[in-house]
């Protein structure tokens, strides 16, 4: 496995692959980020909402990783973004992980009903007060990325928005870039339905690799991007890090941006009424 390289922004180093943690929870899920960072992640993202906050706090106490090397990402949630309880949500935060500060603070989602400038000063506050590295916003669209921007006292670091081959994100891409935020790619892998995707498939053939692989492989590759697929076991940890000694070439690249189209789309709807139904009737799809 070669090392995971990173992305330069707002005096910070983010790597370029993380370990999302949304549903990562009790045991297993301490287990995980223990086994991540054993493996070699560097960069771990959390939320308050995500409610596994002391899990990770304790699977880096565990690790025997100086947290200095540990890129750590949480969220405030939309009930806390009054300047007060943003405050007190993170210094929750902060106790729970067992860290003095974060890396990133994020806004979680947009919350109309609180004056944006409110929430993003606290954070600002925060910023100062050294309890986070770089601030941030999540799900953030066009309009209020940009009002987020003109409102912000501090830099705004990174906008964290659902993103993989199948879902098109490049208008807020562009924007992104053009203002130097990083764009954090969650659920890169299409909650799995992209593993199956016959294009993806044949040029993991090509390269020795799996179509999960090269769906992270086309997001790191990408300008001012970074991916952060959740995984439990510690054969997907592996898989998932394990996209940084190949590159795609200007003929996958075609491929993917063709395949990319109305048939990947409706292939993925077709593959997400399948999980629903699965979910459904019991079934857990690993």
């Amino acid at each position: 496995m070669t090392s995971i390289t990173s992305i330069e922004t707002r005096g910070i180093s983010l790597p370029r692959l993380g370990l999302g943690t949304w549903r990562l929870q009790g045991d297993s899920g301490r287990a995980a980020v223990e086994s991540a960072l054993g493996l070699g992640y560097r960069h771990i993202d959390t939320a308050e909402m995500y409610a596994n906050e002391r899990e990770i706090g304790h699977a880096i106490a565990l690790a025997g990783v100086q947290r200095s090397d540990i890129f750590l990402v949480t969220k405030v949630w939309t009930n806390h973004f009054r300047a007060a309880d943003a405050r007190r949500a993170a210094e929750t935060s902060l106790r729970n992980l067992r860290t003095d500060y974060v890396d990133l603070l994020l806004m979680h989602f947009p919350n109309e009903s609180v004056p944006l400038a409110e929430t993003l000063g606290a954070l600002a506050g925060l910023l100062n007060a050294g309890k986070a590295r770089a601030i941030g916003v999540s799900n953030f669209p066009i309009p209020l990325l940009e009002k987020a921007i003109t409102v912000c006292p501090a830099p705004i670091a990174c906008n964290q928005v659902k993103f993989h081959v199948g879902r098109d994100q490049g208008p807020l891409l562009a924007f992104a870039r053009s203002h130097g935020i990083i764009f954090t790619a969650y659920s890169p892998l299409g909650l799995g339905s992209l593993s199956h995707h016959p294009v993806l498939k044949d040029i993991a053939c090509k390269h020795a690799k799996n179509a999960a692989q090269i769906a992270l492989r086309w997001l790191v590759e990408q300008d001012g991007v970074i991916a952060i697929p959740k995984a439990t076991t510690e054969r997907n940890l592996r898989t998932n890090i394990d996209i940084f000694d190949f590159v795609l070439d200007g003929e996958d690249r075609a491929r993917l941006d063709k395949a990319r189209g109305p048939g990947l789309f409706a292939h993925l709807a077709s593959l997400r009424r399948f999980i629903v139904r699965r979910q459904l009737s019991g079934f857990v799809l690993a």
